[in-house]
């Protein structure tokens, strides 16, 4: 089969496929805009001191890391379809052990599976996206997965309040559990892209190779590129936590600094396609190293507001930096990952994106701790700007064959 034939027919699949490939992510994602925001809150009305809940909180993020590179394994011993069954089924389990949680080692616990749902979640449907969709359209659907798990995020928080305000915390965990099932239903109906491969890999006599053994083969791309996506995941989550913390140091309230993520959070969900054109049109490196100069260029600004209007443009200056690269991990993921082992290699790409998404607010910690905040976010707007130079050097290289420099091509082409 010729490849524009095979493009064709992968197009074709796609569109048919678009709503229940989309539907699960967004559903899952809703749930956990619902809860994220109530965690921290359930440890403390079960008598948690507010360090306590903060780790409580971290559980999630934890269980994401040590889950990261089992989930390679098992999407590639189960296919993707299954694991994503399996990961909603999981974090539903997880939810309603919150609910029921009236110790906090129980809701301890059910974070901590949450996280490691969500590895598992996160990894089969990059996947599965990947082998489903063609080449050239490729970052438009991968952004569009951004860009439904950011619209889901910014919905939940309101559904959650809204039960909250007419029920109680607990309404929400129950809510979410009910959108992983949902998303489990929805997933069951999606067709089995990758399943042909795994069949066809074993009548061929092909054993399934273990994560590390992928992993130790393809190290110098996540060496390389891994470097640049731990830091714009750095970034990233740096942007959620320093944007409030100043915005307090300046006598910000709480109620604005919400609306100021509010617009922040919208600026960056208008522009996930946008970004996703741009990288599919002219190549990754156009969105990956603009995204994070406007990035850089937030942190720097920070410290120079002094107020609510002041703090608020720079938030939304940052929404614009973070929208426009929407999709930009899991497109660079899905270019540098080899076809025949894309589960165990995204296993430890997904390590490198959950390391930089804890360190990055680390890095706030320790350098608030020693200088202050404003020094704090200088030093990340420096290290993004780094970030920035390391993408250019190299995402072309690993980049679709048409978005290479000529002399890339030349030197990969018998």
């Amino acid at each position: 089969m010729s490849d524009a034939s095979e493009g064709s027919q992968r197009l074709t699949r796609w569109r048919h496929i678009a709503i229940t490939a989309y539907g699960p992510t967004l559903l899952v994602s809703i749930g956990q805009g619902a809860i994220f925001p109530l965690v921290a809150l359930s440890a403390r009305a079960l008598g948690a001191s507010v360090a306590t809940a903060a780790f409580i909180v971290a559980l999630i993020g934890i269980g994401q890391l040590v889950g990261d590179l089992p989930a390679g394994a098992l999407a590639a011993r189960i296919g993707e379809k299954r694991a994503l069954i399996g990961a909603c089924v999981l974090d539903a389990v997880a939810l309603v052990g919150a609910f029921l949680a009236q110790s906090l080692v129980v809701l301890g616990a059910a974070m901590l599976l949450t996280g490691l749902a969500g590895a598992v979640f996160g990894l089969a449907r990059q996947a599965y996206l990947t082998e489903a969709i063609p080449i050239r359209m490729r970052a438009r659907a991968l952004s569009t997965l951004g860009g439904t798990f950011r619209i889901g995020l910014f919905v939940g928080p309101f559904i959650a309040a809204a039960i909250v305000s007419r029920w109680s915390i607990g309404g929400a965990y129950v809510f979410a559990a009910i959108m992983n099932l949902a998303a489990a239903l929805l997933t069951a109906f999606l067709p089995d892209v990758t399943g042909n491969r795994h069949a066809v890999q074993a009548l061929a006599g092909r054993r399934r190779r273990a994560v590390i053994s992928v992993l130790a083969e393809h190290r110098r791309v996540l060496l390389t590129m891994g470097i640049g996506v731990l830091v714009i995941m750095a970034a990233r989550a740096t942007r959620q936590s320093i944007v409030p913390l100043w915005a307090e140091s300046v006598g910000v309230d709480a109620a604005t600094t919400s609306v100021i993520f509010g617009i922040s959070a919208g600026v960056d969900m208008l522009l996930f396609y946008p970004g996703g054109a741009i990288m599919d049109r002219f190549g990754r490196v156009y969105v990956a190293a603009p995204s994070m100069v406007v990035l850089g260029l937030g942190f720097i600004l920070l410290p120079l507001t002094s107020g609510a209007t002041s703090v608020g443009l720079v938030a939304a200056l940052m929404g614009l930096g973070n929208g426009i690269s929407s999709g930009i991990v899991l497109t660079l993921g899905a270019d540098a990952s080899p076809p025949q082992d894309r589960a165990q290699f995204l296993a430890g790409w997904r390590l490198c994106s959950d390391l930089g998404n804890t360190a990055g607010p680390l890095l706030i910690s320790a350098v608030s701790a020693v200088a202050t905040l404003a020094a704090a976010a200088v030093t990340m707007g420096l290290i993004t700007w780094a970030g920035s130079a390391w993408l250019i050097k190299w995402v072309p290289v690993y980049a679709p064959v048409r978005h290479r420099p000529l002399h890339k091509r030349e030197a990969q082409e018998p």
